[in-house]
Formats: structure tokens, sequence, C-alpha cells
């Protein structure tokens, strides 16, 4: 029992998300920072923070929902790695980029809580008569 809940449907699940988020927080970031210089790297940034960042919040949020017993923290994991991202490419201890990680907590949770209020209430599932 122990090995199928290691191995099996939970923990691969959770760290697949993990690995994503920690590539979308991180890798993307750096990469903008390292490759992209002036103007273009300003750009790339507003569509980081402004537009995928916020959309990996919603689904990362939304994917939870559908397991939140198992997978309530990834809306809280999606937040943290974003900071740590931030602060590690741009500048360690801008307290901008808490606000941002605070809104996509914000969203990734709604993301998640509509998700479940949307599958008990109107998807037929293992607890409906």
């Amino acid at each position: 029992m122990f090995d199928s809940f290691l191995f099996g449907g939970f923990m691969k699940q959770f760290f697949s998300w993990l690995a994503a988020s920690a590539a979308v927080m991180f890798v993307l970031p750096w990469l903008a920072v390292t490759f992209v210089k002036g103007d273009g790297g300003m750009a790339v940034c507003f569509l980081l923070f402004f537009a995928l960042d916020p959309l990996y919040a919603i689904v990362s949020g939304a994917c939870a929902g559908r397991d939140p017993k198992r997978l309530w923290a990834l809306p809280l994991l999606t937040a943290i790695l974003f900071l740590a991202g931030a602060w590690l490419s741009f500048d360690m201890g801008e307290t901008a980029f808490v606000l941002y990680a605070a809104v996509y907590l914000a969203l990734g949770t709604a993301a998640m809580l509509i998700c479940m209020f949307i599958r008990a209430n109107f998807i037929k599932g293992e607890n409906s008569p």
C-alpha cells in the first residue's frame, strides 16, 4: 500500500506539478534575464508577470481543486517558487515581488475553490446519490 502511495498517482502527480512550477517560476525568469537584453527583456518580464505566471497559477489551482485533500499545497508552492525565482533572477528582497506572489496565491486558491465547488455541486461523482 505504501509503495502505491509513494510511486502511484499522488506522488507522481505532485512531483510533476512541482517540477513544472519550478520550471515556470525559476527557469523562465532566468532565461529572460540572461538571454533577452534591453527593452525586449522588459517586454518578456511583463509577459511573464502579467500573463504567463497568473495563468499558470490559475491552472495549477484548478488542477489542485480536482483533489484538494492531497494537492492543496500547489497554489502555495507556486507562489513561493515565484518569489524565490524572482528574487534570484532580479533583485533579492524586492517587496514588489511579494505583492505579485500574494496575487498569484489568491488566484490559485480561488481557482482551487471554484473547481472544488463545481465538482461538488454540478458533477456527478462518487458521493452523489
